[in-house]
């Protein structure tokens, strides 16, 4: 598996990998109609600036091409979702991305990384370090819902 950074012209395939994700990971956390809503077919074309403006990285299969994804937000300092195609749960992809987003972050000088998770990826980022900060609610513009959240840190290393 190789991880590396993601391309714009890979815009769409990214999406797509994050509503596959959404659409299958996070069933016993929302509603099926929230869900829906969430992960519309057609990509917001800002997702694409994304991809350009930020370190975004991309784990890719030698067979089957790219099959997760998850970036560093710099304005933010946060970690947007590390999303994985269903067949590869569990295989380490997220876990490889995770790692390379906190090494740019340390390599960049952050000494805090904070990330909103859904409920069932909490334990994930656990996993990795991150600790909680809070529950609550935000309303995703797409979703057109409240969404729960987990909020939560890391301190780097720097």
């Amino acid at each position: 598996m190789k991880i590396r950074r993601a391309l714009a012209e890979e815009a769409e395939a990214c999406w797509n990998i994050r509503n596959l994700a959404i659409r299958e990971g996070c069933k016993t956390a929302y509603s099926a109609a929230v869900i829906n809503a969430w992960t519309p077919d057609v990509m917001p074309e800002d997702y694409r600036k994304e991809i350009t403006q930020n370190p975004f990285f991309v784990a890719e299969d030698p067979r089957n091409g790219l099959v997760a994804t998850g970036y560093l937000d710099l304005a933010a300092g946060s970690v947007e979702a590390i999303f994985t195609l269903p067949d590869y749960f569990g295989k380490g992809c997220a876990s490889k991305i995770i790692e390379a987003i906190k090494s740019e972050a340390e390599q960049r000088g952050l000494k805090r990384l904070t990330l909103s998770s859904t409920p069932n990826a909490q334990s994930f980022y656990q996993q990795h370090g991150f600790l909680l900060i809070g529950e609550d609610n935000h309303f995703s513009g797409l979703a057109q819902a409240e969404l729960r959240c987990m909020h939560m840190f890391i301190d780097l290393v720097v």
